[in-house]
């Protein structure tokens, strides 16, 4: 099992910045990507950024050239940068996390309880 922690969300006007977190522990080495989804009222949960099991990054249209995914792995945390915000990245923001086990090859899913981030106009 992995457990996954996020935080550093908030509350921001239009154009700042915030950093979010994400602490994952437990069966970490079993971890083949991870980032960060989000979810804004009455939408679908959609991914925002992420690290592919080959250590790319991948970002949502909507977010390239203002977010950054970054991870230290020697804390097995992966953050996210948020600059330029716009009223519209108003979520909660979900870290997840896919594993494969080794034994089985059955993959998992894992979020985090999320952390809401508000961007005021």
């Amino acid at each position: 099992q992995v457990q996954l922690v996020e935080s550093g969300g908030g509350w921001v006007q239009a154009g700042g910045s915030l950093r979010i977190s994400c602490a994952a522990s437990g069966r970490t080495f079993s971890i083949n990507t991870m980032g960060w989804y989000r979810q804004a009222p009455g939408m679908q949960r959609a991914l925002v950024a992420a690290f592919s099991s080959s250590g790319s990054s991948n970002y949502a249209d909507s977010v390239k050239g203002r977010f950054t995914i970054s991870s230290d792995n020697a804390k097995n945390t992966v953050y996210l940068q948020m600059d330029s915000l716009k009223p519209e990245d108003t979520a909660v923001y979900y870290c997840h996390a896919k594993t494969t086990s080794l034994i089985t090859g059955l993959i998992y899913d894992y979020w985090g309880q999320g952390t809401q981030v508000t961007v005021s106009s």
